[in-house]
């Protein structure tokens, strides 16, 4: 949650001028966000963010093109999370194929807007992704979650559906650690097999799949090929 004054650091990424121009205005017109600068590639955004960190203005939020070359925005977006684990990355495309989702998701992105969200959507995206939350937009939650739908996975302990039902609420490893009496460790433990066992390739994916399976209670098994 912002404190009083507060202001969330943004940084935009994307080849066109135009985009970043226009992001940039509405952006710049909530109380409550800062852009600290824009880059047309993931290179280039690479650089500011190192620049920005030393001058101690690292953007907390990155609007990130995917469409982009040489570097495309799904592998900078990996880039900026391995290096920088506190900065959240909402990606903002044209495109909605579940492939191309999923492998935002799994390089860390936190949200997957689609160019033509409404930008006030665009500026929840960036507030829920500052407080840790995912953000995608409805169709695309619609498309992955049918994707995820159908998968067959081995029973979870009780302990996991402890942790995947936590895990949908959206709460990080340190509050499912606390809430369930649990090391940080044990609790990164759980969620890496959690993923093994459903197949998927990042928390977020897990969160979706136990908003899925949940229905207002303990997430049920997922259901069996017939």
């Amino acid at each position: 949650m912002l404190e009083l004054g507060e202001t969330i650091r943004v940084l935009l990424v994307d080849d066109h001028a135009v985009v970043r121009r226009g992001l940039s205005a509405f952006l710049e017109s909530e109380q409550d966000i800062e852009v600290v600068g824009d880059a047309d590639g993931g290179e280039a955004a690479l650089e500011l963010i190192g620049r920005l960190d030393a001058e101690g203005r690292r953007p907390a939020v990155v609007l990130m093109d995917l469409q982009m070359s040489p570097l495309d925005g799904i592998e900078s977006t990996r880039r900026i999370r391995d290096r920088y684990d506190d900065v959240e990355v909402v990606a903002l495309t044209s495109f909605d194929d579940v492939e191309r989702v999923q492998a935002a998701l799994a390089a860390g992105a936190s949200g997957y807007l689609l160019k033509d969200a409404d930008v006030d959507e665009i500026a929840v995206a960036v507030r829920a992704a500052y407080r840790g939350d995912l953000q995608l937009d409805p169709a695309v939650a619609r498309r992955l979650t049918e994707s995820l739908r159908g998968a067959r996975a081995p029973e979870l302990t009780s302990r996991e559906l402890e942790v995947v039902r936590l895990l949908g609420e959206g709460q990080p490893n340190k509050t499912i650690a606390t809430t369930l009496g649990i090391t940080e460790r044990t609790t990164r433990t759980h969620v890496s097999n959690i993923l093994s066992k459903l197949g998927l390739s990042s928390r977020t994916q897990a969160a979706l799949w136990a908003a899925r399976h949940e229905a207002g209670g303990p997430p049920r098994q997922p259901p069996t090929a017939s």
